[in-house]
């Protein structure tokens, strides 16, 4: 009981963080010259004929997840996912506001798309081959980036070599799963139930580190005074929005979309709103953008590729 209310006041704790740091985060400049010279919309392919009808998207984000999917104590979606579906509302409908949110978690979301209780899911999907099987998706919108949480005092060598012995805590059928069991035949890997769950036993020193998508990570290690991220990236992997197989109009409108966001720069401007400064450096490149253009391995799975 006492490690339940102990991880409720966690996430609770990163949530809280994510608001302030939201809401500190200058903004900077609206885009790069290039984008600024756009139309501030491009030229989009008709909507899907249920969502015009509707008048209004239908989208599953994460609601546990800050600072890319969550909600403030007022219950208002909040994080980077939720802007980039914001964009696809304003775009669609002349105003952010002609969405409803459903919350999804990582077990969740793809049943939640496929079911049809939501248009797509913008929810920190990570693009796998297996997970391809059952949803298209859209081209990417974020590169996610695994990093490694852990203690502040500890210090972490070469993969390859410091992963020997260690216990690496992460989510249940996560890449990160795959790729410590093909990779790191003398880690101890166990799951967790939620990343929340994986810092908590970093710090409890029931594991050595969690590994985990930056994306949460960042929010953490902004705000732990006893833990951080170390240096090591590794399994840059794209996400993308889920799309329910067949559904071709909805993908050529969400392509179209990305791609006129990533002319705009309009990723980096949402990005910027949603990390600290400090952080600004380790996290340009994960934003497609008018010079940075971002891919899926279909061709060379990166859980299959083990560091030297």
């Amino acid at each position: 009981m006492r490690r339940l209310a102990a991880l409720i006041v966690l996430i609770g704790l990163v949530t809280a963080a994510a608001a302030a740091l939201g809401a500190a985060a200058p903004s900077g400049k609206a885009g790069s010259t290039a984008a600024t010279a756009l139309p501030p919309r491009p030229k989009l392919p008709a909507l899907p004929a249920a969502v015009k009808a509707r008048g209004k998207w239908e989208i599953g984000v994460k609601c546990d997840t800050p600072p890319f999917g969550w909600q403030d104590t007022s219950g208002r979606n909040r994080g980077y996912d939720v802007e980039v579906a914001r964009q696809f509302a304003k775009w669609a409908f002349g105003s952010t506001s002609k969405v409803t949110f459903t919350c999804v978690t990582t077990a969740s979301r793809i049943g939640t798309l496929t079911s049809g209780r939501v248009d797509i899911i913008v929810s920190t999907l990570t693009w796998t081959a297996e997970r391809e099987k059952t949803i298209n998706y859209s081209v990417p919108y974020y590169g996610a980036v695994g990093r490694l949480l852990v203690k502040n005092d500890v210090t972490a060598g070469k993969l390859s070599d410091w992963m020997r012995g260690k216990k690496i805590v992460s989510t249940s059928g996560s890449i990160y799963d795959r790729w410590i069991k093909n990779c790191f035949k003398e880690t101890s890997f166990q799951v967790v139930a939620s990343p929340g769950a994986g810092v908590l036993a970093v710090r409890n020193g029931q594991a050595d580190a969690l590994m985990y998508d930056d994306a949460f990570l960042v929010g953490v290690a902004a705000n732990a005074a006893d833990l951080k991220m170390t240096s090591h990236r590794f399994l840059n992997v794209p996400w993308g929005v889920g799309i329910r197989k067949g559904d071709v109009s909805t993908k050529r409108w969400v392509d179209a979309a990305i791609r006129g966001m990533k002319a705009r720069d309009l990723f980096w401007t949402i990005l910027k709103k949603t990390i600290p400064r400090r952080f600004y450096t380790t996290f340009k490149k994960n934003a497609p953008s008018p010079k940075n253009t971002l891919k899926y391995p279909r061709t060379d799975p990166p859980e299959n590729n083990c560091p030297t």
